[in-house]
């Protein structure tokens, strides 16, 4: 009988759906969308054999039973008529609604799918990128101790801040020094330019005396000249008394002259004779102040004297050594070769002897030697001055301090790195594209940047700047060696530099080292410097010399990234 109810309920559950049944002590509970029907528990025959006299009680239970199938079966028929209809509309219902998910579906799929079937067709994307940028390490450039830190980590700061200060009472005291040193070497300069002056005064006075010795040479041959010819007239006016003596000494013999002319006559010739000895005398006294015998050798003529004599006389060459001795201590080298007259001319050629002598001045060893000696110590003071504003380390551009390990009392040395500044504008993308996908990129081409950190929220924009020359096995330490052992072709990737554009640090700041996604769309035109090549062209570097500054220097040595 069991095995016959559970058949009659199990195709009643196929007809008209799946009841549910609870199972509780005495009855079933069937479930379904319209009521909830008991039905009577039938015992089983482990709970009917475990009753005491089970054997003998069986047929009366198998009667119940018996007698509630039938009564349940008689009810069934009237109650369960109004079910399936029910069903039906359930069904219709589940239907529909199932029909308006899956358009809803088809539709989100539609309007957020092809722009993405898009995007993988028309766009070269790798997730190996990162934000790069330079850094730059403050150190100092003179020894010190620390004396304040004004800035911290994280801190944002401009070009020119003050981010750390030296103890500068030392450097003071150098500059001090230096100083010092300044106005003595300037003292020693002016002392200088007074000695030069009176050598100046000498040389100007030995040059008159060079001068007025070869002029007393030629005063003294002229007058020799002169004296030679006072011989001759002499030796004329003795020959004429002679004669008038002798004519006088006939006469007085014959008294036909008197005795008074005949003396007279003596006279005249004795006067003769005494000029002509006196007017001899002078001549030779004449050529033995100019450094020649008395009498020419074999009776030569008196008047000869060498065309040289007034550049080879003893005065004359005395009054050029002083002069050549002047000149060299006003810095002027000449030659003991070079005659008198020539030092003369070379003098009159330089033009007004007061420019020559004032140029002469300014150019002497002495002076030269001062004014060198007064630059060294100017230099020596503006270094002095240069460690002096060193003291104050700024930043030598704008952007956020890091990795700052200084503090006051520290004693630094120069070069030892403090902290650094990392840009917050001098920034840009590095991805490592795979070697397979470098086929469509060129620089120029526009790149849609999705940084992590905004979740996809903002969109950065950026274009390939270049590709670096060579992969990044090869620019490692240790390059791989493929021409020894087995090889296993592994796909390269190259570093390619993608540029921002119109990116704002203020509104929306990068951080070094965050990751990037970056979409380059190689369907676009390239736009740009260099655009649609893979190497940007080469452009000639022109030196501009820096312009000195009055102001502080900045004294932070950048050592880029």
């Amino acid at each position: 009988m069991n095995r016959c109810f559970e058949d009659a309920r199990q195709k009643w559950a196929d007809s008209y759906g799946r009841p549910r049944y609870l199972s509780g002590q005495d009855e079933w509970w069937h479930f379904d969308a319209v009521r909830v029907t008991p039905l009577q528990r039938v015992p089983d025959m482990t709970e009917q054999s475990n009753e005491p006299g089970s054997i003998n009680a069986q047929p009366t239970a198998n009667g119940d039973a018996s007698a509630a199938h039938d009564t349940k079966s008689a009810q069934t028929p009237a109650d369960s008529s109004p079910v399936p209809q029910e069903a039906r509309k359930a069904t219709r219902k589940r239907k529909l609604l199932f029909a308006v998910l899956g358009v809803a579906v088809l539709a989100v799929l539609l309007v957020f799918g092809i722009p993405r079937v898009e995007e993988m067709l028309n766009t070269v994307s790798t997730d190996d990128a990162f934000v790069n940028g330079h850094v730059t390490f403050v150190a100092p450039r003179v020894a010190g101790q620390i004396s304040r830190v004004l800035v911290d980590d994280n801190n944002r700061v401009q070009k020119g801040d003050l981010l750390a200060e030296l103890d500068k009472e030392p450097y003071r005291v150098a500059v001090s020094e230096k100083q010092a040193a300044v106005d003595t070497a300037k003292a020693d300069l002016q002392a200088a330019i007074a000695a030069v002056r009176a050598i100046e005064a000498q040389a100007r006075s030995r040059r008159w005396n060079l001068q007025h010795a070869v002029q007393d040479v030629d005063n003294q041959v002229a007058l020799l000249h002169a004296r030679i010819a006072a011989v001759d007239k002499s030796k004329a006016a003795l020959a004429l008394a002679q004669i008038e003596f002798d004519r006088a000494r006939a006469l007085v013999a014959r008294a036909d002259v008197s005795r008074e002319v005949f003396d007279q006559r003596q006279a005249e010739l004795t006067t003769a004779g005494a000029e002509l000895a006196q007017t001899l005398a002078e001549v030779y006294q004449i050529r033995v102040s100019l450094g020649l015998p008395a009498q020419p050798s074999g009776g030569g003529d008196l008047g000869q004297v060498p065309s040289d004599l007034d550049e080879t006389f003893s005065s004359v060459l005395e009054a050029q050594a002083d002069l050549i001795q002047s000149a060299a201590q006003l810095g002027v080298v000449h030659s003991f070769d070079q005659g008198p007259k020539a030092m003369i001319d070379q003098f009159e050629k330089l033009g007004d002897i007061n420019n020559t002598f004032a140029q002469l001045t300014a150019n002497a060893p002495a002076v030269k030697q001062a004014d060198a000696k007064l630059e060294a110590t100017r230099r020596d003071l503006a270094q002095a001055e240069l460690d002096l504003r060193y003291c104050d380390i700024t930043a030598d551009i704008d952007g956020v301090v890091t990795r700052r390990n200084v503090n006051p009392g520290d004693y630094v040395q120069v070069g030892q790195n403090l902290m650094a500044v990392r840009s917050l504008n001098d920034i840009w993308v590095d991805a490592n594209f795979k070697e397979t996908q470098l086929r469509d990129l060129r620089i120029g081409q526009p790149v849609d940047l999705r940084v992590d950190m905004y979740g996809g929220e903002h969109i950065f924009k950026g274009r390939i700047s270049g590709f670096t020359e060579g992969t990044g096995s090869t620019l490692a330490l240790l390059p791989p060696e493929n021409a020894t052992g087995n090889f296993i072709k592994v796909v390269q990737r190259l570093p390619v530099r993608i540029d921002l554009v119109d990116y704002n640090p203020d509104q929306t700041p990068l951080f070094i080292g965050t990751s990037v996604v970056p979409y380059v769309d190689f369907k676009k035109p390239p736009t740009g410097p260099d655009a649609g090549k893979f190497l940007q062209t080469y452009v000639p570097q022109t030196y501009v010399p820096p312009s000195p500054s009055p102001g502080p220097a900045a004294s932070a040595s950048g050592t880029r990234q």
